[in-house]
């Protein structure tokens, strides 16, 4: 089955979402399937790339040049390298392809047009700081209907 899936992570460089990167990495990803980042920057940002691309989010960026600093710059991200180190090895180990994608606007809403936009068969989030209680009391029908995102995606909430 792989080598044909998009999985798609929030990512925030928080505690949650590097624990939702490790996760996926080890659970989810399979040899040749597509890992996406997908940032959620503020809507008051004053990025200049977000005047070209803030209704359909920013193009795809490889994670090559993602490492580049003028790129990162340009989209007014600090790569964490703790991040940076694991998508390396799974793009070697895995031969995972790599890529980001920025968005502007909503967190809730901008997750939801990446699930359509990207035709993404999984989408995983780290919990923010939800107790492991409630963590486990938010099924995915809840989710999904909180985040509108359609039934055919399959979706975690990473404690």
């Amino acid at each position: 089955m792989g080598g044909q899936r998009t999985v798609g992570i929030g990512m925030d460089y928080s505690q949650s979402s590097k624990a939702a990167l490790r996760w996926t990495v080890d659970n989810v990803l399979d040899h040749g399937d597509t890992l996406v980042l997908i940032h959620v920057q503020s809507p008051k940002a004053d990025v200049p790339q977000k005047k070209l691309w803030e209704n359909t989010g920013s193009p795809l960026v490889p994670l090559d040049e993602f490492r580049e600093v003028n790129i990162s710059k340009q989209y007014r991200l600090s790569p964490d390298p703790e991040v940076l180190d694991i998508l390396d090895t799974v793009s070697r180990a895995k031969n995972v392809k790599v890529v980001l994608k920025v968005y502007w606007g909503d967190p809730r809403e901008k997750l939801c047009d990446a699930v359509d936009d990207l035709k993404l068969g999984s989408l995983v989030v780290g919990s923010r700081g939800l107790s492991m209680l409630k963590s486990c009391t938010i099924d995915w029908p809840s989710l999904q209907m909180w985040l509108g995102t359609p039934a055919h995606v399959r979706g975690q909430l990473l404690s």
